[in-house]
């Protein structure tokens, strides 16, 4: 198979496709693989290293796609890279398209095979290549949301966890997923006072087992999360709908009754923010104000620790890579329903019905449209 890595050119975005390590792999296999030059210079992998496990070096990104047949990416193609993709493609990366009418007409239109990280499940009915970044954003979104809470970012000047005698920050997570959990997991080490609000009263046993009275556990409704949410210091915002836009659990009306100074870190972003005010920012420009209540909403979190993030993305999706490289991307699908999934367009269908609705698009299930590619 001939897959090629291009460079990612989202506003500081580090991570890459494929580590040397990965493309060692490939090549070993009898795989041809070309990296955009610089691909991974971000992270500490040079040129040579990618040439030393195997790889030819591109000049540029059109090189990469003009000589590859199977893409590998981390973040959704932009503009200029959807320009280069055609019917020849198969596209393996995150494309979190629910929120993006734009990508998802230009992607139907290019013919690609495209298959989105985010939606590929497993066995128990998780993320495999979702689960890796919402670990790191999770943890990340109490550093990001500790820092905005000092009063150079805008934020209340509070301590998330307090000295003695001077009471905690007070934590609100929506959401008791992966990201969630592992928000949770952060804030309750810095001493916050947490409280985690989710619809599953499985995963709401399973937490309190395990933090017991270090936490409040609460059923996720609208009062629940409009009580806990005005009361904050910090809001996290956590929740996911596989492959469907995030639901709008704070409203504007919400937002400016919320705490003078008081954070909100949506990491929903990626699916279109759970938050009314929400709107994607960049690692350059990351925070915003709307009513004094200051917004971290950057769609690539994890890019910000670039390296770790690529060394476990890269643990979770080198196996499919290996199954779509060896196998074509049609009997690649067919054999792993898991897989299948992931399946978002194919060749000028949309085959997601969650992004289908979301554009109030036709689609057919990935598994008829199987037969066309």
């Amino acid at each position: 198979m001939l897959i090629g890595v291009p460079k990612e050119i989202k506003v500081h975005e580090y991570r890459v496709g494929l580590t040397p390590h990965s493309v060692a792999e490939l090549t070993a296999l009898g795989h041809r693989v070309w990296v955009e030059t610089q691909a991974g210079d971000g992270i500490g992998f040079s040129d040579a290293d990618y040439q030393a496990a195997g790889a030819q070096i591109a000049a540029s990104a059109a090189e990469v796609f003009a000589n590859a047949r199977l893409l590998v990416k981390v973040k959704e193609p932009q503009r200029s890279e959807r320009a280069l993709l055609g019917p020849q493609h198969c596209l393996f990366t995150y494309l979190h398209l629910a929120p993006d009418r734009a990508q998802t007409e230009e992607l139907l239109a290019s013919g690609a095979t495209c298959i989105a990280y985010e939606t590929v499940t497993d066995r128990h009915g998780g993320l495999p290549l979702l689960a890796p970044m919402s670990e790191v954003a999770g943890r990340m979104a109490i550093q990001a949301g500790a820092s905005c809470l000092e009063k150079a970012h805008g934020g209340r000047g509070v301590l998330l966890g307090g000295v003695p005698g001077v009471p905690a920050g007070k934590v609100v997570i929506l959401g008791a997923g992966v990201v969630g959990s592992q928000a949770l997991a952060m804030a309750v080490g810095l001493g916050a006072q947490v409280s985690v609000l989710d619809c599953n009263l499985d995963t709401l046993r399973r937490l309190d087992a395990r933090y017991g009275n270090r936490i409040t556990t609460l059923y996720s409704t609208g009062s629940s999360v409009r009580e806990q949410v005005l009361g904050a210091d910090l809001v996290i915002g956590s929740v996911l709908i596989p492959g469907a836009a995030a639901p709008k659990l704070i409203s504007v009306e919400m937002v400016r009754q919320m705490l003078p100074g008081a954070v909100l870190v949506d990491v929903a972003i990626d699916q279109g923010g759970c938050a009314e005010t929400s709107r994607p920012t960049t690692h350059a420009e990351p925070t915003y104000v709307v009513d004094e209540v200051v917004h971290y909403c950057v769609a690539n979190m994890p890019g910000a620790v670039a390296r770790t993030s690529t060394l476990a993305l890269n643990n979770a999706t080198l196996p499919f890579v290996i199954a779509l490289a060896g196998k074509g991307s049609r009997r690649a699908l067919e054999e792993d329903p898991h897989l299948l999934d992931g399946l978002n367009v194919a060749r000028g269908v949309l085959t997601c019905s969650h992004v289908a609705a979301s554009h109030n698009l036709p689609y057919q299930p990935a598994r008829e449209v199987l037969q066309q590619l």
